[in-house]
This record gives structure tokens, C-alpha cells and sequence, in this order.
């Protein structure tokens, strides 16, 4: 007997604000989610699995129309014509306060209740599945507790969207401990609501098996599901990676004698590696870190977006994977010396001394700060607002004149390319 695990599918995420990328594949990082579902049931029906169990946020939020969840039933259906069942628990993102609109689900599909706990017997396959629904997106109790003791002779697996006794970067839902899960003597506990893949627990088997596919650049890594296989009472499980697009971070350490010229070269190398072990077809969106002490930063400063277009030049001629350069980030420093500028008498060590004193106290820095930008951050026109995101997540995310760590790193960008302009350091390499 086999059957996959997985969770968190959050079809049709809106992904908001790639357009403002430019030359991104938008219409591929949307549909993603769409995509990574038809090979979940390509995998049921290629591995003629007996069940598919989905662990809560099969959609996103509500539906903006049927159209999301005509694709979803249209895949359940194929499911249902291979023989395939499918079992589901809503988490907080599909809670059954959250979706308003409603298809009947085909014969092969169960739902459980939200307002208790049930229990499905496979009788030809000696499988008994527990599962709890969310009521709504907010559940600050322990489901557990609810759920019925393991059936005897049975394999018994719980369904459960929960965030145990704490996930980072995941809200608390449905809190639970493993001593909890422990208690009802099942045998395999299908969890989701953490998107990174987690073995919580080899006796009972208990796995949050990630999300399907990642949606950020946070979310990086295969994405995928768990095939779990069952034989004389023993469970076997392999992750199967079943992404469209993989999201990737990587740093690339700079040194002062590394030219423009071997960027990106240093880029492509960084690129293969991270690529390396990733096969089938699929987008790679990579975010790249520069860092180190580097001339760079010189060259950067007069010309901005320059080590960007290297970055993706370095893109384009890499021929082993289809790569999307997501963002650039810079954590770059000066070749320059400033403690020696900062000794000077004339108008540069005066300046070197100012932006020391004002990132010294942050307190000051933002009064400094009010009024000199806070009238202009607040009308800043859309298409400026990316290049004023300062490495955060949303181009969206202006500046804000009182954001300490948000003025010094405008204070340090001005300062550089004051610098630069005044030719202060090295020759551009």
C-alpha cells in the first residue's frame, strides 16, 4: 500500500508585485502553483498510489472566481478516474469561514469536518484516517485532543494543520506537542502549515512535508511531497521534489582583486552550484548577495544597476538550467579608508566625521532625517519605489524617514557615492 503526503498548495497565490520586475516570467512564478498540483497527480497516477492526503491550505484565500476551484475539482477528477482517493483537512488560508464559494467535490474526495474530528476506514487496505478541518482562519486550540483513539489492527494516520508548539516565520494554529500526538497511538501523523520540510518524529512517523512550491525567495529549496510506502506494518518514505520554479539564495564573497570583468564568471560558478543537483525542467529564481571589501563598490557608486546587469549577463550565458536573476543585494564595503579620511581637515574628513556622528545615534539620525525626507518619501511616485526598498521584500515597502536602520543605510549609500563622484579610493577596475 502506498500513498503521498502532501500540504500547503495555496493554489492560485497572487505572488503580488512581480511586475515590477523587469523581464520577469510572471505568467510562470503564477502559475506555479497550478503547475507543481499537476504533477502532484501525475506522481498518484505514475506511482498508482491508493490515496492522496493534502495536511490544510490547498488554496490560498478565497477564490477570486470558480475558475480556481474548477481547476482544482478537474484535478481530483483525474485522481478519481485513476483510482485514486483523496483526503483533505482545511487550514487557516481554505478555513471553512474563508472560502465562500463552493463546487461539489467529486466521489473520490472527502473533507473533513470542521466541527469535529472524524475517522475514514479503508477496510480493504486496514487504514484508518483522523482528520479536523479549521472552522476558521483562527484556531487557537489543540485539535488533538479531539481525535479518536487509534483503531486496532488498523494503520492509523492523523490529518492535521498545525503549527506544533511553534514554527518561525508561522502563525500559531491548532498548537499541539508531540506528547499529544503520541497519545492517540497512530502510526503516521500527516502535518502541514510549516512550508520547509521536517521529520518532526521517526516513532510515530510524524512529517510536515514542506509546501509544494515555494512562493519567495524565502522559500527556497526542493519542494515536494512525501511517498510513503507500507509493507508488513513498516512505513517507508522518500520526498519527492515536484516544484516548478525553485527558489535559490547565494552569496558570492568578493576581494579587492576581483575585477568587473571576473564577476561573472565568480556569478556563473556560484549559479552551477546551486543548480547542480536539480533535475527535470524547472525555472531556478536566484537571489545573489555580493559581499566583501571590493573596488566594486566604487565602480557601483558611480554607476548604479552595473554589478545588477553583470549579475544577469552571468545569468543568461549559463546553459545547464533555465535561471531567473530574482533580485541583486549588495553588502559590499569600500576599498577606501575612511578612519584615514575621517583625520583630514579639509571638506572630506568633515564629511566622513558627519555621517559617523549622525550613525552613532540613531535618535539623531532620525531627527536629522524628519524633515529633510520624510515630505519626500511620502510622495514618491510607484515606479521609485524599488530602488528604495533597501533589500526588503516588498517594492512597496518605502523608507520610512523614523526607520533607524532604514536611514543609515540611505546615509551610507550617499556617503559612497559622494565618494565616488569625488574620485576618494582606487581606479575603477
Amino acid at each position: 500500500m502506498r500513498f503521498l503526503h502532501a500540504a500547503d498548495l495555496h493554489i492560485d497565490s497572487p505572488l503580488r508585485g512581480l511586475n515590477r520586475f523587469e523581464g520577469a516570467p510572471v505568467a510562470r512564478l503564477r502559475g506555479a502553483t497550478r503547475q507543481a498540483l499537476i504533477r502532484l497527480v501525475d506522481l498518484a497516477i505514475d506511482e498508482t498510489v491508493d490515496f492522496v492526503l493534502i495536511a490544510g491550505d490547498l488554496y490560498d484565500r478565497d477564490w477570486q472566481d470558480f475558475h480556481t476551484g474548477l481547476f482544482v475539482r478537474e484535478q481530483m477528477v483525474r485522481l478519481g478516474r485513476a483510482g485514486v482517493k483523496v483526503f483533505i483537512v482545511q487550514g487557516n488560508h481554505d478555513a471553512q469561514g474563508v472560502i465562500s464559494r463552493q463546487l461539489p467535490w467529486p466521489d473520490n474526495v472527502k473533507v473533513f469536518s470542521s466541527r469535529a474530528a472524524e475517522t475514514v476506514r479503508l477496510d480493504d487496505l486496514r487504514v484508518a484516517i483522523h482528520g479536523h478541518s479549521f472552522p476558521d482562519r483562527e484556531v487557537p486550540e489543540d485539535l488533538v485532543p479531539g481525535y479518536p483513539m487509534a483503531v486496532p489492527g488498523y494503520l492509523n494516520i492523523g490529518l492535521l494543520h498545525t503549527s506544533l508548539t511553534g514554527a518561525e516565520g508561522h502563525d500559531t494554529y491548532a498548537p499541539t506537542s508531540l506528547d499529544t500526538l503520541r497519545s492517540k497511538g497512530y502510526d503516521y501523523w500527516a502535518l502541514g502549515h510549516v512550508h520547509a520540510r521536517q521529520v518532526v518524529c521517526d516513532e510515530p512517523r510524524v512529517v510536515y512535508p514542506g509546501n509544494l512550491q515555494g512562493r519567495h525567495a524565502r522559500e527556497t529549496g526542493p519542494k515536494g511531497c512525501e511517498l510513503v510506502s507500507v509493507a508488513g506494518g513498516k512505513l517507508d518514505t522518500t520526498f519527492v521534489p515536484l516544484d516548478v520554479v525553485r527558489w535559490h539564495q547565494i552569496d558570492v564573497a568578493l576581494n579587492p582583486s576581483h575585477t568587473l570583468d571576473a564577476l561573472p564568471q565568480l556569478v556563473g560558478e556560484a549559479l552551477r552550484v546551486a543548480v547542480a543537483s536539480a533535475s527535470g525542467e524547472r525555472l531556478h529564481a536566484v537571489r545573489v548577495l555580493l559581499m566583501g571589501e571590493s573596488p566594486l563598490h566604487l565602480h557601483e557608486a558611480r554607476q548604479p544597476g552595473t554589478l545588477a546587469a553583470a549579475v544577469q549577463a552571468a545569468a543568461q550565458d549559463l546553459i545547464e538550467a533555465d535561471v531567473w536573476i530574482e533580485k541583486v543585494q549588495l553588502a559590499l564595503r569600500s576599498p577606501v579608508d575612511r578612519g584615514q579620511l575621517a583625520q583630514r581637515s579639509d571638506a572630506l574628513g568633515e564629511l566622513v566625521r558627519w555621517v559617523d556622528d549622525l550613525a552613532a545615534e540613531p535618535q539623531v539620525l532620525t531627527s536629522f532625517a524628519q524633515p529633510v525626507l520624510a515630505d519626500v518619501l511620502d510622495k514618491l511616485p510607484a515606479e521609485l519605489r524599488q530602488a528604495l526598498a533597501l533589500k526588503r521584500e516588498s517594492a512597496d515597502d518605502v523608507p520610512q524617514w523614523d526607520d533607524a536602520d532604514a536611514m543609515l543605510a540611505l546615509l551610507k549609500d550617499a556617503e559612497a557615492t559622494l565618494l565616488a563622484h569625488l574620485n576618494v579610493g582606487e581606479e575603477l577596475p
